[in-house]
C-alpha cells in the first residue's frame, strides 16, 4: 500500500513546498499533497488516510484532529517548536511528533540581535527621515530619533531560556561589550552557562536587573504569560524587551499597556499569542514597538535545508531510518504495546523500538 503525506499549505509557504523538499518524496516514491488548512475541520479532511501530516504553527493539531485520523503515524512540525501539537494525545494514539531542531538557531539569534539594534540605533526612523530629505532640509525631524540612540556596552543583558538559541544570542551580544550577561533557565546547570560567561539567576533577578531582556524559551504550561503586567512593572523603565520565541509566553494586552504607559521603554517582537495578529490589535498602535510576522527563523538556508529535513523525517518514519527531533519519546513504548494487540496502523512499518533509534 502506498504511503501518503499531507503538507498544510500555510506551513509550506505562499509559493508552496520548495522543489528540494518534493524531490525527497519523489525519490522515496511517496505520494504527497499540499492542502489549504485554516481550521481543525480542514486538517481532518486533509489528513484522511494520511500516514504523515506536515504542519506549521496554525491550525493547532489537537486531540480531536488526531482521533479522526486513524492511519496517522507522524506529525512533523516545521522549525523547532511543537507547542501547536497536543503531545500527550499524540503519544496516547501512537503518533510520533517531530521537528527539525537546530535548523534556524543562527537566524533567530540574528533576528533578536537585529531587533535590539533597530531599537538602540533607531535605524528605521533615521532611514525614513533622511530619505525624505530631512538631513538637508529640516534636520529638526531627525532630533527625536537621535535623542533615542542608546549603547549596549556597559548594560546588563538578560536571556530568558538558555537553550541553543539563547546561547547563540549570548555569543552575539558579548561582542557589544555588556557589563553582564545573565539568564534564567531552570533546566540548565550553571556549569553549562559558565562556558558562555553567563550567570544563571532567578526570574525576579532577571526582570529587575536587566537593561535588555530577550526571550528564547519554548512555550509551556508553566511559563504561559510569564511576562505579564506584574513582570513588566518590576522591570527598569528603560528596559528593552525582545521576544523572538513564542507568543503565549507574553500577555499581549499587558505588553501593550506597559508600552503605551511608559512602564517599559521599548519592545521588539516576532511572535504573538494568536497568529496572524489581528489588524486592530492594540499592539500595532504602540509607537515604541517593533514587530515582524514570525519570520525570525527564515533564511535561504532554512528554506532549503529545513524543508529537506522536514520531508526526510516523514520518509524516515515510514522506512525505518533515524528521526530528527522526536518530541514524545514515550511513543515508542505505546507503539510496541499497539503491536501486541494485533493488526494496527504500524503494520509493515519497521519497529521504532527495535529497528532504529530516535534522535
Amino acid at each position: 500500500m502506498a504511503h501518503k503525506v499531507v503538507i498544510t499549505a500555510s506551513s509550506a509557504g505562499r509559493s508552496g513546498p520548495p522543489q528540494t523538499m518534493l524531490d525527497v518524496f519523489e525519490e522515496a516514491g511517496i505520494d504527497v499533497s499540499v492542502v489549504a488548512c485554516a481550521n481543525e475541520n480542514d486538517l481532518i479532511n486533509a489528513g484522511k488516510d494520511a500516514d504523515v501530516l506536515l504542519v506549521g504553527t496554525v491550525p493547532h493539531t489537537t486531540k480531536n484532529v488526531m482521533e479522526k485520523l486513524p492511519n496517522l503515524k507522524m506529525i512533523g512540525r516545521s522549525g523547532v517548536g511543537v507547542d501547536s501539537v497536543d503531545l500527550d494525545a499524540a503519544t496516547e494514539l501512537g503518533i510520533c511528533v517531530c521537528n527539525t531542531p537546530g535548523i534556524n538557531t543562527s537566524e533567530v539569534a540574528d533576528h533578536a540581535m537585529a531587533m535590539l539594534l533597530t531599537i538602540t540605533r533607531q535605524i528605521p526612523e533615521l532611514n525614513k527621515y533622511t530619505k525624505e530629505g530631512a538631513w538637508s532640509d529640516d534636520p529638526s525631524k531627525l532630533m527625536a530619533a537621535r535623542n533615542r540612540l542608546r549603547r549596549i556596552a556597559g548594560t546588563t543583558v538578560g536571556i530568558y531560556g538558555f537553550g541553543n538559541i539563547g546561547r547563540a544570542f549570548s555569543n552575539r551580544i558579548k561582542g557589544f561589550g555588556p557589563e553582564r550577561i545573565i539568564a534564567h533557565d531552570p533546566y540548565i546547570p550553571q556549569s553549562i552557562a559558565d562556558l558562555y560567561g553567563v550567570k544563571l539567576v532567578s526570574f525576579d533577578e532577571l526582570i529587575t536587573e536587566s537593561d535588555i531582556i530577550t526571550v528564547h524559551s519554548p512555550a509551556t504550561a508553566e511559563n504561559n504569560h510569564a511576562f505579564n503586567l506584574d513582570a513588566f512593572s518590576k522591570m527598569k523603565e528603560n528596559v528593552i524587551f525582545i521576544n523572538c520565541a513564542r507568543g503565549p509566553i507574553v500577555n499581549e494586552s499587558d505588553l501593550a499597556h506597559a508600552l503605551n504607559n511608559n512602564i517599559i521603554y521599548s519592545a521588539g517582537i516576532d511572535v504573538t499569542e494568536i497568529e496572524p495578529l489581528d489588524a486592530e490589535s492594540p499592539l500595532l498602535k504602540s509607537e515604541n514597538l517593533f514587530i515582524t510576522p514570525h519570520y525570525a527563523g527564515g533564511s535561504n538556508f532554512t528554506a532549503e535545508e529545513g524543508s529537506k529535513r522536514w520531508a526526510q523525517n516523514a520518509v524516515n518514519v515510514l522506512t525505518g531510518q533515524k528521526l530528527w527531533g522526536l518530541a514524545n519519546p514515550d511513543v515508542k513504548r505505546i507503539i510496541t504495546i499497539m503491536r501486541t494487540k494485533g493488526s494496527n496502523k504500524w503494520d509493515n512499518i519497521p519497529d521504532p523500538v527495535t529497528d532504529f533509534d530516535f534522535m
